[in-house]
């Protein structure tokens, strides 16, 4: 089993930065791919960003040039850079792993979410 917390969310004015940190636990051999959803009121949950071994990273439309994804392999955890805040990412963000145990058994997992609010 694999466990993913979540931390960094809050509330912060139009223009500004948050770090969203996701770190992974348990029984862990490989992490495929790592991910952040998010989840805004009365919408349905969407990708925002994504960093796959050997494929690079991709982004939303929306985010591009403004949101960064970065994995620190050596402690299990990815990070979500947010610049330049607009009050339409308000939203809850779901952290997201692909992870193969030892057993080259492979299965998702999702964090509990974190609240970002952007207003003024």
């Amino acid at each position: 089993q694999v466990r993913l917390a979540e931390s960094g969310g809050g509330l912060v004015q139009p223009g500004g930065s948050l770090r969203l940190s996701c770190a992974a636990s348990g029984e862990i051999f490989r992490i495929n791919a790592w991910a952040w959803y998010r989840q805004a009121p009365g919408k349905s949950r969407e990708l925002v960003a994504d960093s796959r071994n050997g494929a690079g990273s991709n982004y939303a439309d929306s985010v591009k040039g403004r949101f960064t994804i970065s994995r620190d392999i050596s402690w299990n955890t990815v990070y979500l850079q947010m610049n330049s805040l607009k009050p339409e990412d308000t939203a809850v963000y779901y952290c997201y792993a692909d992870v193969s145990n030892r057993r080259e058994d492979t299965r998702a997992y999702w964090g509990r979410g974190t609240q970002v609010t952007v207003s003024s």
